[in-house]
């Protein structure tokens, strides 16, 4: 089993139509019941219960989320934010990064920065103090989003 998980993750999972169809209602809804999900892809409960096992077990699905959004919480500001750290500072960096509650999402990334960070505050006012922490340790250059015409979502799932 240990080995067929191996192959699963280095080689890719190889999705039939129902696989798809499951991940693209479960990406709909995932708090949807087994039989919810069985009837929208044409299985009975326990099918779909040992499909969702297979897919867990491979690596290809992680966990079910919850899809929150910062604005009914008073976040009115979402910044991105890349970050070159100073010289010798990039572990520091990095943990700073992950201690800091404003910080929802962050990529350490190739090229001329080495992270780019998503932040959410409730205004402008709590932008200078949090760049100010990291200041310290490294470059950084602030964008403010005004939309996201495109929301994360599922990457295109391969045909049989």
């Amino acid at each position: 089993m240990a080995q067929l998980v191996r192959k699963l993750r280095n080689e890719g999972h190889a999705l039939d139509g129902i696989d798809r169809r499951l991940i693209e209602a479960l990406a709909a809804n995932a708090r949807q019941s087994l039989a919810d999900l069985g009837r929208a892809v044409g299985l009975s409960a326990p099918s779909v219960a040992e499909r969702l096992r297979r897919l867990e077990d491979s690596g290809l699905v992680n966990g079910y989320t919850l899809d929150l959004d910062p604005r009914a919480l008073g976040y009115g500001l979402t910044a991105i934010v890349r970050i070159k750290p100073l010289p010798g500072q990039l572990h520091m960096v990095e943990k700073l990064l992950t201690e800091s509650p404003e910080v929802v999402e962050c990529d350490k990334v190739t090229g001329e920065d080495c992270y780019i960070a998503r932040f959410v505050l409730r205004s402008i006012d709590e932008l200078d103090p949090v760049l100010d922490r990291i200041a310290q340790r490294a470059q950084t250059s602030t964008s403010i989003v005004k939309s996201s015409p495109v929301r994360r979502r599922l990457p295109p799932l391969p045909a049989d």
